[in-house]
């Protein structure tokens, strides 16, 4: 029988026979043993209305009231508990429950939150939380090298009923691959549209390693030297997969065959220090890759320019001296794929809410998703760490605010 998890809580139920004698001889009956089975069961969530009394004391001599102060809310005069916030925020951008259904849902335990209620909670635990993510934006952006990659969010077009396409940014810090025991983070930002600008006003200050897809508004940070481009195999490789999907060919064959031996190497050196990783990239993934731009060198003399193949061959061969960085730094990874899981989130998200209501909406999707990325990154519950944070931040100096990161508190690990 499976073996359930020791963390649960136990309930007890003791089954003793109703029988005073043995039904056999009729002899008394003694202790023997006992047979222990046990059942996974669910108690659905339930909600509480916690009550705060502060009695009001006056004095006998000079009619001075006393009275204690009252408790910090993470709304100021709102109704809504630290703790169901906390659960608002990871159902709706961690386990993708939109609003107007968390409010369906609420309403069959009786409780009548409508929709623009959550949303105005939302909005103000956003604003709450900024100081936090700001700190996260801090630790990301301090990194020397970082994976970075967008995707699309349908956003409701003001006066007209329709909606516009923006873009959430994901930036990632993760070096984990390397050995490197720095905590991941993860930072997501909104903009209504994708300008080649906004990867500049990202990343004004930074130097160093950005890994990413060949989306050309990245380019201009490129030019001056101080960001250095890496390039993803993993995208690479799609360029070549889906076209064996569609049409298999001996083409694509051999192509995905190279690539799957580059990774192959990887597997051996992932969390080893960047020098062991680089001396191994050098020894054993140099001379493939070599061998791998000469074939495709051949490949494309024999193809249409115009076919798709031949696009996938150009697509590798113009990033080629990108491609190969991560063989030069131990410490830079083979693809993108850091950047991508984050955004995998999203993804599902964005199929389930369909839209969001405004940029601000986007704003604040930006911000929440900044934080669970990263407390999951940090193998840290979200919810459990977001009800921590949202029950002491108000009264914590904004200058402290780095004390309430995940990899700094002593919470439950994520499931």
């Amino acid at each position: 029988m499976r073996r359930l998890p020791e963390h649960l809580p136990r309930d007890e139920k003791v089954y003793v026979p109703t029988a005073d004698a043995c039904p056999v001889c009729g002899g008394g009956l003694r202790p023997l043993g006992e047979d222990v089975a046990e059942q996974l069961e669910f108690v659905p969530a339930s909600f509480c209305v916690i009550r705060h009394v502060r009695p009001k004391l006056a004095c006998a001599c000079c009619d001075a009231i006393v009275q204690a102060p009252a408790p910090s809310r993470p709304i100021e005069r709102g109704i809504a508990g630290p703790g169901l916030l906390a659960h608002i925020l990871v159902a709706k951008f961690a386990d993708h429950q939109p609003l107007y259904r968390q409010s369906v849902i609420y309403a069959r335990e009786g409780v009548d939150l409508d929709r623009a209620l959550l949303a105005s909670w939302v909005g103000a635990a956003s604003a709450l939380l900024r100081p936090l993510v700001d700190a996260i934006r801090r630790h990301v952006l301090t990194a020397s090298k970082l994976h970075a990659d967008d995707t699309p969010i349908p956003v409701l077009a003001p006066g007209n009923g329709k909606t516009k396409t923006a873009r959430l940014w994901t930036y990632v810090r993760d070096d984990r691959p390397a050995g490197d025991a720095t905590p991941p983070a993860v930072w997501f930002t909104y903009t209504p549209d994708r300008k080649g600008i906004h990867p500049q006003t990202h990343l004004p200050k930074f130097e160093g390693v950005l890994q990413a897809d060949a989306y050309a508004g990245f380019n201009a940070l490129f030019e001056d030297g101080t960001i250095c481009e890496a390039a993803c195999w993993a995208h690479a490789r799609r360029k070549f997969y889906d076209l064996h999907a569609a049409r298999p060919s001996p083409l694509t064959t051999e192509a995905l065959r190279r690539i799957g031996e580059l990774y192959a190497i990887e597997e051996g050196i992932r969390g080893k220090p960047p020098d062991e990783r680089c001396t191994a990239r050098q020894q054993h993934a140099r001379p493939l890759l070599d061998d791998l731009e000469r074939w495709l060198q051949t490949a494309l003399a024999t193809l249409s320019c115009k076919s798709d193949t031949a696009a996938a061959i150009l697509y590798s061969l113009k990033l080629w001296p990108a491609l190969l960085r991560y063989c030069d730094d131990g410490a830079i990874e083979i693809d993108n794929s850091a950047a991508e899981r984050a955004l995998r989130g999203i993804a599902i998200g964005r199929r389930n809410y369909l839209f969001a209501g405004a940029d601000s909406g986007g704003e604040r999707a930006a911000a929440i998703y900044s934080l669970i990325g990263t407390a999951k990154l940090n193998a840290v519950d979200p919810e459990a760490w977001l009800r921590h944070v949202l029950t002491q931040i108000a009264d914590h100096p904004v200058n402290r605010v780095e004390d309430f990161l995940p990899w700094k508190c002593n919470l439950p690990a994520a499931l």
